[in-house]
């Protein structure tokens, strides 16, 4: 029998999930949680097979609590709407299983679970051409500039935290946003963090 977690914040696809892996001869759903910290629990205390879990969730994402359970023996099979390559690239380096969206056929799921209990890592095909596709154009100095300013820190305060000058770092935001094509820093944040780009 595969003793599974499941972690997902919406209270109706919990249950849906839950009665469907159930329906399934050799599968047992033998947890839910509500948000990563729960799941992490959950594993800790039952140690089954596979955790299932979303990524957005309150408190503890599905990422984090995915870092936290590597090397637990646990697998981890992430299923999510968002087919970000950042979500997928930090998934893939907290040694996912698989990693599913949630618009795949239902069947696809119960599948899946078998096919990661036999040694397979399955991942969602659309995510497999991004990952390679895409390479960060920033170098250096300028992400560092870039983590900076999403520390919240101000033109003059990376100037003195990188002993150069106030137009420097401007000139790096406007080269940064050049490259990004984006408006504005706070596009250029959110860019960088959906695709994986930040340490």
């Amino acid at each position: 029998m595969i003793r599974i977690v499941i972690a997902e914040d919406q209270q109706m696809l919990l249950g849906a999930f839950g009665s469907l892996l159930n329906l399934e001869d050799d599968m047992e759903v033998i947890g839910k949680a509500s948000n990563g910290e729960e799941a992490v629990g959950l594993v800790k205390k039952f140690q089954p097979d596979v955790c299932i879990m979303d990524i957005e969730m309150p408190g503890k994402s599905g990422l984090e609590a995915a870092e936290e359970l590597k090397g637990l023996g646990c697998k981890v099979i992430i299923l999510t709407t968002f087919a970000r390559t950042g979500y997928f690239q930090r998934a893939l380096k907290a040694g996912v299983s698989g990693y599913l969206l949630k618009d795949s056929p239902s069947d696809e799921l119960a599948s899946s679970i078998r096919s990661v209990m036999s040694g397979k890592r399955i991942y969602a095909p659309e995510l497999m051409d991004d990952v390679y596709g895409e390479e960060n154009p920033l170098t250096d100095r300028e992400k560092e500039v870039l983590e900076l300013v999403a520390d919240g820190k101000n033109t003059k305060e990376i100037a003195e935290e990188l002993s150069i000058k106030a137009g420097t770092v401007r000139n790096y935001i406007s080269i940064i946003l050049d490259k990004l094509q984006v408006k504005n820093r706070i596009e250029a944040i959110t860019q960088s963090k959906e695709k994986g780009w930040f340490k």
